[in-house]
């Protein structure tokens, strides 16, 4: 995937803990993007992170990134939020949309902390198309709300719901009117697992059929699970065939083997690393494919993901 060089034209405090990066191309333009997308972010060291454009997707002169700065950091969040300067030059990818508006029907937009990032950017797509949502945004409290004063002044065609857990709306225990009436529309959700779990259980209960419920995960997985054991990966161009250890990745035990990989998160959460599947049945781990296409077993993320069959045959 081509790489994008990009200078850090400034540097915003979005709320407690919360910094808002303003990428400027260093030459040429940014390439168009879809509300919902991320780019990878390369920093010193190779790290390489996911973060969700925060920006309207018609504002084509920067990208709006904004990092929450986690006490359990890896190495990303930190950098950004602790040595990140204006001035400097970085480079993301391209924009990749693994959590896309749909069409047709209301939009009903949940946010939890961070998570408002691509959904404030999904706000912003819907209203330059003149399309009626409701998007509500949960934090601890409002001194950690990012992008604050943005919501507070709305939208023309959407509403903004502000809940503090603080003030007594926590997500533990507030339902959005909205959700308990299911609807032909659609609903997207994006903050920690336990946010998005329990409004995804209270719309299936109200009646939102499966298809209309969106997610975008951002957090750490633990992919690895007792009782995993050892399979087979074949490789259909060349029928060379790796053994994938109980203990190893199916992505490090190709890359052992001089077999190129596309990978970035290494997390299951960026689909960098989809391959195709042409027989076997994968254990499936990650937070990209939807239900329908884990269903589908055509395809795997080789970083985290395994094999329920003693062998997989990747397109490969």
């Amino acid at each position: 995937m081509a790489l994008i060089e990009v200078s850090v034209a400034a540097i915003v405090e979005e709320g407690q803990g919360n910094r808002a990066l303003r990428l400027e191309p260093v030459a040429g333009e940014l390439p168009a993007f879809e509300a919902g997308a991320h780019v990878d972010l390369h920093l010193p060291g190779g790290l390489v992170r996911q973060y969700s454009i925060a920006s309207a997707p018609h504002v084509r002169d920067h990208y709006l990134l904004c990092v929450r700065h986690a006490a359990d950091s890896r190495g990303g969040s930190r950098h950004v939020c602790e040595q990140l300067a204006g001035g400097q030059r970085l480079w993301i990818s391209e924009p990749r949309n693994l959590f896309p508006l749909q069409s047709g029907g209301p939009q009903l937009l949940l946010a939890a902390g961070i998570g408002i990032t691509p959904l404030l950017s999904m706000a912003q797509a819907l209203d330059a198309r003149g399309e009626a949502f409701v998007l509500h945004y949960y934090v601890r409290s409002m001194a950690q709300a990012a992008f604050l004063s943005q919501l507070r002044t709305g939208f023309a065609h959407g509403r903004v719901e502000l809940h503090a857990s603080e003030a007594g709306q926590s997500p533990r225990t507030h339902v959005p009117e909205e959700l308990l009436q299911a609807s032909h529309g659609h609903l997207y959700l994006c903050g920690p697992v336990a946010f998005m779990d329990r409004y995804a259980a209270l719309a299936a209960a109200a009646g939102w059929p499966a298809a209309q419920v969106h997610r975008e995960h951002f957090g750490v997985l633990d992919s690895a699970l007792p009782g995993d054991g050892a399979f087979e990966v074949e490789l259909a161009s060349s029928g060379q065939v790796v053994t994938v250890p109980a203990d190893a990745s199916i992505a490090s035990v190709l890359l052992a083997a001089g077999i190129p990989v596309d990978l970035s998160c290494e997390q299951g959460m960026c689909g960098a690393c989809l391959t195709g599947v042409l027989a076997g049945e994968p254990d499936h781990r990650d937070c990209v494919l939807s239900d329908g296409e884990r269903a589908a077993n055509d395809q795997i993320t080789v970083c985290c993901s395994r094999s329920r069959s003693p062998r997989l045959v990747l397109d490969l």
